[in-house]
């Protein structure tokens, strides 16, 4: 198995995003298609995949499978906020596929007409409290964030994990005060995992994926605040095929029962 690398891309002037356009096929979201099927088409080359840091060890593994049955593909992955990702792709970052962990965000790549074809939504997730093993803080719900004397990690409102949380906030009726607000979810967790805060707002993956690391505790406004995932294939995408592959995978039943075995929602209409 390759190892796995995170690519760490930095914008570049907008004008390039419109001259590196090129046409492709908008076949991006058909469902049904493996790893396996992949392999006949040789695919080869470098694959680069947006997504967001929540997608992390879901996507990763899904990015192994498809190299194994293409051994000459290379899948990379550039994860982190989904704001910061579709300010890359529209100031022209190189990139085959962007995953959101929102539909705004992804709204953000369309309305720039940087996408080959309509988004497919593959996931949904929801929020969750993650504390220190052993809840030193005694948080019991979300009421807590708006306790002064515990000190609480929340995602920037611009992440969409901080937009979510600003929903649910919003529907408990609580102002929340929290001591930083992270880039990205998984920064969030990572403050949790280090004893640094006494509890953060993540997702229900995140919490999932922490295994014995954290502890999590739900709560009915979660609902109030459901993220829609979008993925699709980038137009300028360098190598579309590969591109096409991969959003295959995601929706396809394989992929669809890893994002689900990762606690991830299946989607709605």
């Amino acid at each position: 198995m390759r190892g796995r690398r995170t690519l760490l891309v930095l914008p570049v002037v907008a004008a390039l995003a419109l001259t590196a356009c090129g046409g492709s096929s908008s076949d991006d979201g058909v469902a049904g298609s493996s790893a396996a099927s992949s392999s006949g088409s040789g695919l080869s080359g470098t694959l680069t995949v947006f997504a967001a840091a929540s997608l992390t060890d879901v996507f990763t593994d899904l990015g192994d499978q498809l190299e194994k049955a293409n051994p000459s593909l290379d899948v990379q992955f550039n994860f982190a906020g989904s704001d910061a990702l579709a300010t890359q792709i529209t100031q022209g970052a190189p990139g085959d596929v962007f995953a959101s962990a929102n539909e705004t965000q992804m709204k953000v790549v369309t309305d720039a007409g940087l996408q080959a074809g309509d988004p497919t939504v593959f996931a949904q997730n929801v929020l969750e409290i993650a504390v220190p093993k052993g809840n030193p803080g005694h948080v019991t719900g979300l009421s807590d964030f708006a306790d002064p004397d515990l000190t609480i990690a929340v995602c920037a409102p611009t992440v969409p994990c901080g937009a979510a949380a600003q929903k649910v906030f919003s529907a408990a009726g609580i102002t929340a005060q929290p001591d930083t607000e992270e880039t990205d979810v998984k920064a969030a967790l990572n403050k949790v995992q280090l004893s640094e805060v006494d509890a953060a707002l993540v997702y229900a993956t995140d919490v999932k994926a922490a295994g014995n690391g954290v502890e999590g505790i739900t709560f009915p406004e979660a609902d109030q605040a459901v993220n829609k995932y979008p993925i699709c294939v980038l137009k300028a995408a360098p190598n579309p095929d590969a591109a096409r592959a991969f959003v295959n995978l995601v929706n396809s039943d394989e992929g669809q029962k890893a994002l689900t075995d990762a606690g991830f929602r299946t989607p709605t209409s």
